[in-house]
């Protein structure tokens, strides 16, 4: 019986403390009105999980805030995109991350929907990769 209370303790441990927010690589549709297509790009993101919880009773003086996996330092990069016109800006800057961590998520830099658009949206029907 003990075994078991130790491996049940072990198990809620690793629920509790270990996350497993990370980066992840991605693939991005990258577009520019410009240019009328889309381009496909690896990118690096975070994924995982985050320990969470949802309050039965809520505080209205105690907000819960939600955790999500989400970035703690990122880099710009930037990549040209081809075919453009000739007067049309080709270059396109988008996000990398390169450290995660389980935080609140900044709603001035990130999508914080439930569903968005998704990485691979395109708005234009011809796609290059």
């Amino acid at each position: 019986m003990k075994s078991v209370q130790v491996c049940f303790l072990i198990c809620l441990w690793k629920a509790i403390c270990c996350n497993s927010c990370e980066l992840t690589n991605i693939t991005i549709a990258v577009e520019k009105e410009e240019c009328r297509f889309c381009i496909s790009i690896n990118a690096t993101w975070c994924a995982g999980y985050c320990y969470t919880r949802d309050l039965v009773y809520k505080d209205p003086a105690r907000p819960n805030t939600q955790k999500t996996c989400t970035f703690k330092e990122l880099v710009y990069e930037t990549v040209q995109v081809p075919g453009c016109a000739h007067h049309a800006e080709s270059l396109y800057t988008y996000p990398a991350a390169i450290e995660c961590h389980c935080g609140r998520c900044d709603r001035d830099s990130t999508d914080c929907t439930v569903r968005g658009l998704g990485p691979n949206y395109c708005s234009f029907s011809e796609t290059k990769k």
